[in-house]
């Protein structure tokens, strides 16, 4: 996939990059042309959030970084890829955290590229992935 194509959809840890203004996401993201927050990345922030020692100041910074992004949440479709998605990894014996399988179930579903850090997600047969730690 070439740097300027494609629908990516970010994972919880490059939005914590982009949150603490990592600059080669920062420079990925304006680069690319569809963007997409998974709601399970979002729960997972906020439950950061709701843990940490400022947490009223580090939701409302979650709050701004939502606003006017397009969120993806789990339909029929994403429940039933989901499904089979676990199923095969539980039989090959590669199991992920269950939010990694559900975001990994919506970049499917939906043709997206996920983007992360997390090298487990290439357990995952036919999941297009990037990693925006270099500039694209």
């Amino acid at each position: 996939m070439t740097p300027l194509a494609g629908r990516f959809l970010l994972d919880t840890n490059i939005v914590i990059a982009l949150l603490e203004g990592d600059d080669t996401v920062l420079f990925n993201l304006d680069r690319a042309p569809e963007v997409f927050i998974p709601a399970i990345a979002l729960g997972e922030l906020f439950f950061g959030a709701a843990k940490s020692g400022r947490p009223s100041e580090n939701a409302a910074k979650i709050e701004r970084f939502a606003a006017g992004r397009a969120i993806v949440t789990c339909d029929l479709d994403v429940a039933r890829e989901y499904g089979r998605l676990k199923l095969r990894l539980k039989e090959r014996g590669r199991p992920l955290p269950e939010n990694d399988i559900w975001i990994a179930a919506m970049a499917k579903c939906h043709g997206m590229v996920l983007v992360t850090r997390d090298r487990h997600f290439q357990e995952v047969e036919d999941l297009q992935t990037a990693d925006w730690a270099v500039q694209l």
